[in-house]
């Protein structure tokens, strides 16, 4: 039986990964529903990709009873609002990156998923590659010896971008950018807490941060180096160091390929020949077929993403805004 999804919100995104269900079988993933802030562009989202059901606003979407799960592609500062709508009116949730504003949303949001015993997972696709599956293997294999130290850069000059430079928009490099270094060193070092998190950084007039560098002491003499830019393109790649060998990642955020010890292996990303509008998209059809099993199994969570690492992410994601000086609105608030 398909597994039916609502998408809320007609944004880049959400096109990129509706047109990636298609390289899916039918059977296993239908587009049942699309809602948006206004009629116009629900519809016009609906007609371009075929889909049946067009609403303007969130509340129908969630009240859809044909819609099993949805993919929550709004802006930052209303994923946490709309997630929980979903989640309130019984339905399974894959919410973009970052999860919310901050670590007590992110926990709230959790909390309510295990009350209702309702599938939610932060939509960090990487985890889903082929590429990170393989890496996880070549880690645990201890092919590259005891893993000591994890270097990670991500970046593009998309200062000018409304959803990066300004505050009410939930902007700044931390949750855009920082979240898919900080998922990096945090899957090379599973299961381990930091010690100590000190970054720094500068910020734009608005009063979010452009660019970010932090280093993450672990025990055991583990570290890792992260750096994060919206003003100019970093290499993007993604370093680990173990004592007997070195793995590059390139790409860190959708890899295609592995460098282990300068031997390449290539992941081929799964044949779509839709129009994306972001590099790499086809693969947002990893996390789908993701969220499909977990769904069917049963499950809560994702063992790429669990719950537990997504509050982590938040709760470092806070600390490096708290050590630049990021302040959101949301973070005064009670939940």
């Amino acid at each position: 039986m398909a597994l039916k999804w609502g998408i809320a919100a007609a944004g880049k995104i959400s096109s990129d990964f509706v047109v990636a269900l298609k390289a899916l079988p039918s059977d296993n993933h239908q587009v049942v529903a699309v809602a948006a802030r206004s009629s116009t562009s629900a519809e016009k989202f609906a007609k371009a990709h075929g889909i049946p059901q067009a609403y303007e606003g969130y509340q129908k979407l969630a009240e859809d009873g044909n819609v099993d799960v949805v993919y929550v592609g709004v802006l930052n500062p209303q994923h946490y609002e709309v997630s929980k709508l979903m989640l309130e009116n019984g339905k399974h949730v894959l919410c973009e990156k970052p999860f919310t504003m901050n670590e007590k949303q992110t926990r709230k949001l959790i909390e309510i998923a295990k009350a209702k015993k309702l599938f939610i997972m932060e939509a960090i696709w990487s985890r889903c590659f082929p590429a990170y599956k393989e890496l996880r293997k070549i880690i645990e294999s201890g092919d590259i010896g005891e893993v000591v130290q994890a270097s990670v850069e991500f970046g593009f000059p998309i200062s000018n971008n409304d959803r990066i430079k300004s505050k009410e928009l939930g902007g700044g490099t931390i949750l855009d950018l920082g979240i898919y270094v900080l998922q990096f060193q945090q899957y090379v070092f599973r299961g381990l807490t930091p010690s100590k998190v000190v970054a720094s950084g500068h910020l734009n007039e608005d009063g979010v941060d452009n660019s970010v560098s932090a280093i993450l002491t672990y025990p055991g003499s583990k570290t890792a180096l992260v750096s994060i830019s919206s003003l100019v393109k970093l290499s993007c790649q993604g370093i680990i160091y173990g004592t007997k060998g070195t793995i590059k990642v390139d790409e860190v955020w959708s890899p295609t390929t592995l460098d282990l010890n300068g031997q390449v292996q290539k992941f081929p990303l799964i044949e779509n020949k839709g129009s994306f509008n972001y590099y790499n998209s086809a693969g947002l059809a990893y996390e789908a077929e993701e969220v499909r099993k977990c769904i069917r199994a049963g499950a809560i969570e994702s063992e790429q993403i669990t719950h537990k690492e997504t509050i982590q992410l938040a709760h470092l994601m806070d600390k490096l805004r708290q050590d630049v000086g990021v302040v959101f609105p949301a973070d005064s608030e009670n939940y």
